[in-house]
């Protein structure tokens, strides 16, 4: 296994940072380009969104890759509405996230035809998320045996695709033409 873009992650130093400051602190609504508007750089939407591993932003909600992924599609779904409780969120905000999971979900199935999915949602610190102050959902395709030794007794994961080939896989089947 090669991963030696892991090594500063799992000794806790500091990170390769997009020199876009986030303003928030929060990936999920400073990353995000709102739908219909244009990059702030001077890029196009696509270099943009592919550079911070947006794969699609919907009115109110988007996908959205986790860089340090659990295993081969690993996604999360996100209200675009910034906030720690889902039950938080108007009617059709909430209606709209649940959508685009369900599409997300499909073009998972569609994408790497996994033999199930894992779907959930840590809601607060205490309950084990990471970003405790946007709730969002992680989404990950699983195989049959693709549980192995390596995360008991070596705690690695193995990971066989590049993002950046998740995002192109996700994108053909998530964006829409104006995203670019």
């Amino acid at each position: 296994m090669y991963a030696p873009w892991r090594l500063a992650f799992l000794k806790g130093e500091e990170q390769d940072r997009d020199p876009i400051p986030s303003p928030s602190g929060c990936i999920f609504c400073d990353y995000v380009v709102a739908p219909g508007a244009a990059p702030p750089d001077g890029n196009t939407r696509g270099a943009w969104d592919r550079r911070r591993l947006v794969v699609t932003v919907r009115e109110h909600a988007l996908v959205i890759l986790n860089k340090y992924p659990y295993g081969n599609g690993h996604v999360m779904v996100v209200p675009r509405a910034h906030g720690d409780r889902l039950e938080a969120l108007s009617p059709a905000a909430f209606a709209a996230l649940h959508e685009l999971l369900r599409d997300t979900m499909t073009a998972l199935r569609d994408a790497y035809q996994p033999h199930g999915m894992n779907v959930g949602m840590n809601m607060g610190e205490a309950a084990g998320a990471g970003i405790a102050a946007h709730a969002h959902y992680h989404v990950l395709p699983r195989w049959r045996g693709d549980v192995n030794f390596l995360p008991i007794f070596g705690d690695t994961k193995v990971i066989s695709e590049a993002l950046a080939d998740t995002w192109q896989r996700l994108a053909e089947r998530l964006r829409r033409p104006e995203e670019g």
